[in-house]
Parts: C-alpha cells; structure tokens; sequence
C-alpha cells in the first residue's frame, strides 16, 4: 500500500468528493518548530500555491504555525489522500534540500474536516487564520506574516 493510501486509511469511514470544501491540519514530525524560520515557511507556502496553480485546490485560507499548517480549500481533482501527501512529500523534499537535511518532517496522517454547504467559509477562514492570536505569537493577526485568505 503507497504512502498515500496509507493516510486515508487512517481515517476509515472518510470518503473524498470533488467539489468539497476541506479543512485540514498537519503537524511536524515530533512538533518541531520547522516553520519559525520564515524561509522554511515559504518554501511550504510555495507547495500549497503549486497545488492551487495546477487546478488540485482552490486555496481560500490557510495559516503556517511553527509547528503546524491548517489549510481551507475547495478540492477541484483527485482525493484528499492523494493532494495531502503530495502536499506532504513535495514540502519535505523542498525544505530537506533547502536545509541540507534529511528525514521526516511531517508526522503521519493529518486532521481532516468537510464543511457543510451551509457553513460560513468565512467564519471558518476567519477562525483558521486567528491561530497566531490564540497561540500568543502576535496581538493581531496582521502582525504574522505567514497566513492568506482569498477574502482580502
């Protein structure tokens, strides 16, 4: 079983629809602070925006912690398994080689969430991008440089 499948089976009973809004969250292996370096951050960044420009996603918001990621996005192809660990394979190769390191960077699996058609995606944007001001790292969130919204 690939590496991919192997994420989806992690949580049975999920299924994946195109067209769905998604919230998800990822943590770092061990919850190390890899994201505090900004130039670490961006090189993720790059991988989500690479996924929203070849049509996978559409990106509505999504905020980098120093030790994990939350992304909101509407899946446009394929399965949430498969644009999660392309996500997850293609940060850590780029972050590895920009780091001259090797190994793990993400731990295994990731939280996942459907929004309901009715849900506000804008209170759930809005309750994404906070994070940096719940966890203390700054007094507002324009403070933080790591977070984007496509209401802006």
């Amino acid at each position: 079983m690939s590496a991919c499948r192997k994420a989806y089976v992690l949580r049975k009973g999920r299924c994946s629809e195109v067209g769905r809004i998604y919230s998800i969250t990822c943590v770092t292996a061990d919850r190390a602070a890899v994201f505090s370096c900004l130039q670490t951050a961006r090189a993720l960044i790059a991988q989500l925006r690479a996924l929203h420009d070849a049509g996978d996603v559409e990106s509505l918001a999504w905020v980098v912690m120093p030790d994990h990621l939350h992304w909101l996005f509407q899946l446009r192809k394929g399965d949430l398994a498969t644009i999660v660990c392309r996500m997850k394979a293609r940060s850590s190769l780029a972050i590895n080689r920009r780091n001259g390191a090797c190994g793990r960077l993400w731990q295994k699996g990731y939280y996942d969430r459907a929004l309901r058609r009715e849900e506000d995606l804008r209170s759930a944007a809005r309750y994404i991008i906070m994070n940096p001001v719940r966890a203390g790292l700054v007094q507002k969130v324009g403070d933080y440089p790591l977070w984007d919204a496509i209401w802006l």
